[in-house]
């Protein structure tokens, strides 16, 4: 009996899970038969629609509804919840950390394939900025999102319930570094949320919540163009938010957010979303990476130089066809993320069944940003939108590119719902910490008791 052509995708975000997906479709006959088969390996079993974090992160959508289930939507996979440490691409092998490896006492386990497909995206680009491990939060992954919504609201309950003017400053404090998509959107939801959520404390007025946005260069959400962008700005400043440009964060070492221009701020709140890095993986291959780290491919996918292997997204340096301007590549966003994912799918198919390969060629359409409930700011195919019309487009732009019917039903109708009744502000920051009032109860001692009470 022949033996199956082993694929083995890795990663399970934008390009890792949609490669599959298709792979799954293109090959149906071939994995009914037997003849090949498809590995996945994430980290997470599921993948996250991060252009909903923000959204999830004010309560206007739920956190279960932004990620999908691999194992749901990749149902003819074999799927693999573990991290990849190590691709030997000369002997076909990759060595996977499972969740089992450290109870079983095996160790890690290694994959052996024919086709390899890399894509396992980026992670958050820090800057050896003091105090930023241990005071700051990302944000790039759902649990992320949710424990920043967790902790806004906390810091509310926190200024309302102390009597020091210090605290009670700094917990109203709200510090995001970075004038991107994430940083500009995660910003504006939750100043919107958190503003809202202030009518509900007899002693917080949404003029007592200062935040502020720190961003390197001269402008944000530099995708949208130079017109949105300054638009973009003055929206943001007409809610009060501090918007300063060309400026860094210095430091963040005992709560205190120090920036470039002089300005001290206390603060229990630095929001780091100030870019993104190829994933570790790709350093520990034998595969050829650019100067940035990423690997270097071809129009067709193709990792340059070598056989069977493919990339894309995030971790792949693809030459931009479209473009003027030699040697540009295509941006790291998920506008070709997902299209890439396409292509990967049917050339590594084509090249199962010797075919005729592909080449990725996408014009860039264009961008939409949420500036907060009905603001935006868009610039598509030319036409420049701002207010309600970008804010819905934003809208309907991403629930059409959310995986499945059943996630675009449930985001739908959570925004209906939404719509109708009033917004939801409950902090559940005890979910990150489960176990806690079981081990007081099963004998791990009161919490700390503070200064005794004082009559008011």
């Amino acid at each position: 009996m022949t033996e199956p052509v082993r694929i083995l995708v890795v990663g399970g975000g934008y390009v890792g899970m949609y490669t599959a997906l298709r792979l799954q479709r293109k090959l149906k006959t071939e994995l009914r038969a037997g003849t090949a088969e498809i590995t996945v390996v994430a980290p997470d079993p599921y993948m996250t629609y991060q252009p909903f974090l923000p959204e999830a992160a004010a309560g206007n959508i739920s956190p279960r509804h932004v990620v999908v289930p691999l194992r749901r939507v990749l149902d003819k996979c074999r799927i693999v919840i573990g991290e990849a440490d190590r691709i030997d691409h000369a002997h076909r092998t990759a060595t996977v950390t499972t969740l089992a490896s450290p109870e079983d006492g095996t160790g890690a386990i290694r994959l052996t394939y024919d086709e390899l497909v890399i894509a396992p995206g980026s992670i958050s680009r820090t800057l050896p900025v003091p105090g930023l491990a241990d005071y700051a939060i990302g944000f790039k992954t759902v649990e992320e999102a949710i424990g920043l919504r967790n902790h806004v609201i906390e810091q509310m309950d926190i200024a309302s319930s102390t009597r020091d003017p210090a605290v009670r400053d700094a917990a109203l404090t709200f510090v995001v570094v970075g004038g991107g998509y994430a940083g500009v959107e995660a910003l504006a939801e939750l100043e919107d949320m958190a503003r809202y959520t202030a009518r509900y404390y007899h002693n917080i007025r949404p003029e007592d919540l200062k935040w502020i946005l720190v961003e390197a260069s001269d402008r944000i959400l530099p995708e949208v163009g130079e017109e949105m962008g300054r638009y973009a700005i003055r929206e943001l400043r007409s809610r009060n938010i501090d918007v300063r440009l060309e400026t860094r964060l210095d430091s963040c070492e005992n709560r205190i957010a120090v920036l470039s221009d002089g300005a001290r701020f206390p603060t229990r709140t630095v929001v780091w979303t100030a870019g993104v890095k190829p994933a570790p993986l790709l350093a520990a291959t034998d595969l050829p990476l650019n100067e940035r780290g990423r690997i270097e491919c071809t129009a067709q996918l193709r990792v340059a130089g070598t056989d069977h292997a493919w990339a894309g997204g995030d971790a792949a340096a693809v030459p931009d066809l479209t473009s003027r301007e030699k040697g540009k590549e295509c941006a790291p966003n998920a506008q070709h993320a997902v299209r890439q994912a396409k292509v990967l799918a049917e050339n590594v198919a084509a090249a199962v069944r010797g075919g005729e390969l592909a080449e990725y060629r996408h014009s860039y359409a264009g961008s939409v940003a949420s500036l907060g409930l009905h603001k935006g700011v868009a610039h598509v195919y030319g036409r420049k939108l701002k207010g309600y019309p970008a804010w819905f487009m934003h809208r309907a732009y991403h629930l059409s590119r959310v995986p499945t019917f059943n996630r675009k039903a449930r985001v739908l109708a959570e925004w209906t719902l939404a719509g109708l009744f009033k917004r939801e502000i409950v902090s559940l920051g005890s979910l990150e910490h489960p176990r806690a009032e079981f081990e007081i109860a099963a004998g791990g001692g009161p919490p700390g008791k503070g200064p005794a009470p004082q009559d008011t």
